[in-house]
């Protein structure tokens, strides 16, 4: 028969999950019954649905189940996942399951495992009784991967019932939210996470160095605030230059005016620092005191610096392969609670690739199509403060200072 019976558990109403559910429902023609409805009756306690679900034909349901699926829907009468060998290094088997970000489980010998490392984009591979997100160049011939939606359930993020820090942002774009209160509400969060042991991601551009805020960013490493830094060739240099000849693409930060043959100043920059053997050897040796990488060096946080094809140089520490840059980034995720995206495009949506949905993830640009990019690629985790980033960093610091 064209029907089945799914589950609902956890915040289902004031989440607007069931709503949503419902709604696919309607979308696939499809029509739906009742079977059980209990309403948590205070902030701790979930509710549970039961519904029985009818469809045209075969196809449309299990197109439909998939979709539910994503919402958290489970299958009560659920089977074991599929699994199939990888054939060949880098390619996953036909019909295997593309992961999204969020919280993943997968039925193996009749219990649930939880999928390690939400990730996009990705393949679950089954090694003995653990389960595990694998990217596509990671694959290796043999390598047991699960195929199709079946034995797979996702967990939704659910709105906190309770008021959660800076909730009041929301996931829209928009200029004309209170910033000092918003500041106020991501300090505070970060504080929440550091109390707990969690860590603080920044992903930044060289914009940042750009507007003159790399000494609030300088002072939020040294205070402890942020354990990693992501990043590209372009911050690193210019913050560089700035330490070396008080300049950002040749103009200077404390003038605002050009200096003269400033526009070598970034390149000048990197070979000083190549020719002391690298950031850290240029900061142990007295050459650079100052700035962004003068702190995350002496500071002793983890940080990745991943190259492009547009950078000069690079510097030392930049990694130039993507590939390389990816697993070193992956490396640093696990125990990482919020995420700061601040005035980087490519680098954000990158590494919003990599984040799990449960990651807290705020992205601060004064260009609000930053924020819809990162939201139109998958990562609808991410709130959006359109501002200045001097500001923003400024009031940050001042904030947990």
């Amino acid at each position: 028969m064209n029907q089945c019976r799914i589950e609902l558990h956890g915040h289902v109403i004031d989440s607007l999950i069931l709503p949503r559910v419902m709604d696919a429902i309607v979308e696939y023609g499809a029509s739906y019954e009742f079977e059980k409805f209990e309403v948590g009756r205070h902030n701790e306690e979930p509710s549970h649905v039961r519904m029985l679900i009818k469809a045209s034909d075969p196809e449309t349901l299990q197109s439909l189940v998939a979709v539910l699926r994503r919402h958290g829907a489970q299958l009560i009468h659920e089977h074991d996942v599929t699994v199939v060998p990888a054939p060949i290094d880098g390619a996953f088997p036909d019909g295997f399951y593309s992961t999204t970000n969020l919280r993943t489980s997968v039925r193996l010998n009749g219990k649930w495992l939880e999928v390690q490392g939400p990730e996009m984009d990705c393949g679950i591979r089954i090694e003995g009784n653990t389960a595990s997100t694998v990217p596509m160049n990671d694959v290796r011939a043999g390598d047991l991967f699960v195929v199709g939606r079946e034995g797979v359930r996702m967990q939704p993020l659910e709105r906190e019932r309770k008021k959660a820090a800076f909730e009041f942002m929301g996931s829209d774009v928009s200029s004309e939210k209170p910033k000092a209160l918003a500041i106020d509400e991501i300090a505070k969060y970060i504080r929440q996470v550091k109390e707990r042991g969690g860590k603080v991601l920044l992903v930044a551009g060289p914009a940042v160095i750009h507007t003159g805020a790399a000494k609030s960013l300088a002072g939020l490493i040294r205070g402890g605030w942020i354990d990693v830094l992501f990043s590209g060739n372009a911050l690193a240099t210019h913050d560089l230059e700035a330490a070396l000849y008080g300049t950002s693409l040749g103009i200077y930060l404390d003038k605002g005016l050009p200096a003269e043959g400033g526009h070598e100043h970034h390149l000048r920059a990197i070979n000083t620092i190549r020719l002391a053997g690298g950031i850290k050897a240029a900061v142990e040796k007295g050459l650079v005191t100052s700035g962004v990488m003068h702190a995350v060096v002496t500071s002793g946080i983890d940080y990745v610096l991943a190259g492009s094809i547009r950078d000069d140089g690079p510097l030392p520490e930049v990694v130039t392969d993507v590939v390389t840059a990816q697993k070193r980034m992956r490396a640093l995720l696990p125990g990482v609670e919020v995420c700061l995206m601040v005035a980087s495009m490519l680098h954000s949506i990158a590494v919003g690739n990599l984040l799990p949905a449960h990651v807290k993830t705020i992205s601060v640009d004064i260009n609000p199509a930053v924020v819809t990019k990162l939201l139109d690629r998958g990562s609808f985790q991410t709130m959006g403060l359109v501002t200045d980033v001097e500001a923003f960093l400024r009031g940050l610091l001042d904030n947990l200072s």
